[in-house]
This record gives C-alpha cells, sequence and structure tokens, in this order.
C-alpha cells in the first residue's frame, strides 16, 4: 500500500509521527472516448483561446476571473509558497462526543499508521484513550495543497482519519422536509418495523456486489469476443403507492417469501384501491338486499304462522261446538 502523506499527530505537546494511506478504493472499468464508427481513440488537447496554441503540462497555471472578466493568474511556485500550519500536522482541536458528528459533513477516508516503532506508544494511547471516552478528535490537514477539516476516530485497532466538509459547504436543506402535517398511525409503524426486521435477517453486507459493474464488464467481454451482447432485465420502478398499508403488508410477505413480488402488489395498489371502493359498495347493497328479503320472508312467516293459528282455533270451536250439541241431544233422549 503506497503512503500518501508523511507527518504527526499533534495535541497539545504530545506528538505522533504517522503514515496517511488511503482506505477505500472505488472500483470500476475505465472508460474512454472513441469514435463510434472506427473506435478511434479521441484525445482532449489543452488549447490556449488567446494564441490558439496547444499547451504543454508545464506551462499550465491556475487563473481566477471576477464578474467583470478580469482573470488572475496564479503559477503553482505561488501556490506552494501559501502558509499551510497543517501541511504536515494534523492538528487536533478539539475532542468532542461521537455522536456530535453528523455523517453529512464526513468525506474521504484514510488509514492512519505509526511512523515507526518509537511512535507505538503514543500511537496506541491516543487510540485507548478516544476508545474509552467514546469520543472522536476534530482536526485539520492540508492534502493536495488543500486544508480541510477532518474527524479522527478509531476503527477496530487502527486510527482513521475522514475529511470533512466545512460548515459553510453544507448546503441549508430549509423547505425540502415533508409539511409537518403529516402523520403516521401507530399501526402503520408498527408494520413499517415488521417490515425492517424482515429485511435484515441474515443480512451480510459484505456480500453485496455491484450489478452495474459486473452487467457492463460482460458487455464488454461479449464485444471482444465478437458475441452478442447480453440482455439484462431491469426492474421496473413501482407506481404511486396509495394503500400504505397494503404495501407494507405485501413487502413483508414478499421479503418473508410467503406472496407476490412486492413490486407487482405496489403496481397493482392504485387499482386495487378503486376495486376496494367498488367491492365495498357492491357488499352494501348485497347486504341491504339481502336484509329486505330476510325481513319478508319473516313476515310472510309470521302472516301465516298466525293464519294457521286462527284456523287452528276456529277448527277446535267447530269441534267444540258439535261435542255440546252431540252432548245436548244425547240428554234430551235421555229425558224422553
Amino acid at each position: 500500500m503506497r503512503t500518501m502523506w508523511k507527518g504527526a499527530i499533534g495535541f497539545g505537546l504530545v506528538s505522533v509521527p504517522v503514515r496517511l494511506y488511503a482506505a477505500v478504493q472505488e472500483h470500476g472499468l475505465r472508460l474512454h472516448q472513441v469514435h463510434d464508427e472506427d473506435g478511434g481513440r479521441i484525445h482532449l488537447k489543452r488549447v490556449c483561446d488567446a494564441c490558439g496554441k496547444e499547451i504543454d503540462y508545464e506551462h499550465v497555471a491556475k487563473g481566477f476571473e471576477d464578474d467583470e472578466g478580469n482573470t488572475a493568474v496564479v503559477t503553482k511556485n505561488e501556490l506552494a509558497g501559501l502558509p499551510l500550519p497543517s501541511k504536515k500536522l494534523i492538528d487536533v482541536l478539539a475532542f468532542v462526543d461521537a455522536d456530535r458528528i453528523d455523517a453529512l459533513r464526513l468525506s474521504g477516508a484514510y488509514y492512519l499508521a505509526p511512523e515507526s516503532a518509537a511512535a507505538d506508544k503514543p500511537y496506541v494511547l491516543l487510540r485507548e484513550t478516544l476508545k474509552q471516552t467514546e469520543r472522536v478528535a476534530v482536526t485539520k490537514i492540508a492534502l493536495r495543497t488543500r486544508e480541510s477539516l477532518a474527524l479522527l476516530r478509531v476503527h477496530e485497532d487502527l486510527l482513521v482519519l475522514h475529511t470533512m466538509y466545512w460548515p459553510d459547504e453544507i448546503r441549508d436543506s430549509k423547505g425540502l422536509a415533508p409539511s409537518s402535517s403529516v402523520t403516521v398511525r401507530p399501526q402503520e409503524l408498527k408494520m413499517a418495523t415488521s417490515l425492517m426486521d424482515t429485511l435484515s435477517e441474515d443480512f451480510d453486507l459484505d456480500t453485496l456486489e455491484d450489478e452495474y459493474e459486473i452487467a457492463l464488464g460482460e458487455l464488454i467481454s461479449a464485444h471482444l469476443d465478437h458475441r452478442p451482447a447480453p440482455r439484462k432485465k431491469t426492474t421496473a420502478a413501482p407506481d404511486n403507492v396509495i394503500d400504505l398499508m397494503a404495501a407494507l403488508q405485501a413487502s413483508i410477505d414478499s421479503a418473508s417469501g410467503k406472496g407476490a413480488p412486492a413490486k407487482t402488489a405496489a403496481k397493482s395498489t392504485s387499482s386495487g384501491h378503486a376495486k376496494k371502493t367498488e367491492d365495498s359498495t357492491k357488499g352494501a347493497s348485497k347486504k341491504a338486499v339481502a336484509k329486505k328479503t330476510t325481513a319478508s320472508r319473516t313476515t310472510a312467516k309470521t302472516g301465516s304462522s298466525k293464519t294457521g293459528s286462527s284456523k287452528t282455533r276456529a277448527t277446535k270451536t267447530s269441534a267444540s261446538a258439535t261435542t255440546k250439541k252431540t252432548a245436548a241431544k244425547k240428554t234430551g233422549r235421555r229425558a224422553s
């Protein structure tokens, strides 16, 4: 690993000689500009628009143009002569609690290693102190002739340096947040939490791959081997989600392998919402008709029941009268 910078961490009268190394290496296939008809390489030339000549790199300086069109030319030697107290020193400004630093401020990442065996002792002392106090150090450092803020923290057994944006480089986010009148129900929070838990099961960050980069590599290989370019299916973005609860439930089912993919559920949400309204209306109508039918049947049954009772009473009365007449005839016969 190539050393990018040599210097020392300084806080108070303590100095820790260190070396700086790039902590990350962005992957990617490097593409250059070519002519699409014959594949010829396209070169960019440094041409001066004042004299029209191509300029060698050694004669390229820096310039600043003001609002009136005046240009100030600054040479490399002038830039190198500017005072930079942090050119060879990681100057610690303060030690603060780690949660005070917003991740939005962080930029590049670098490993810091002891310069020599003699630097091991103060290096370990600083590392352990930061670890036990759960603090980080806000510092200044100059990299590539530009001074920037930096954050010094512990990562495993190493000290890591993160360059930081200056406070005035962070843009104001006012007006970007959703309206304060928007609220969510406890059921929605519960469903969203359940979805988070489902998606987090057996998650391994180290297994993730850059699918675009892999597809690009396959495409380039196909061209080099004079094979047809492979076709990759692109996942379509979901349509507008209306029924939040249904979308959350569909996402949970999809993540746990119980239902259809979340994108399908999200895609059919808008039509499903309208269908639910129509079904609920039809259901209400059916219920009303059912109620009327039931009421009619009940009335009919009640009426028939009453009629049957009347007939029964009439039959009983008639039978009773017949019995009385018969008894009267018998009595008359006996009297005579």
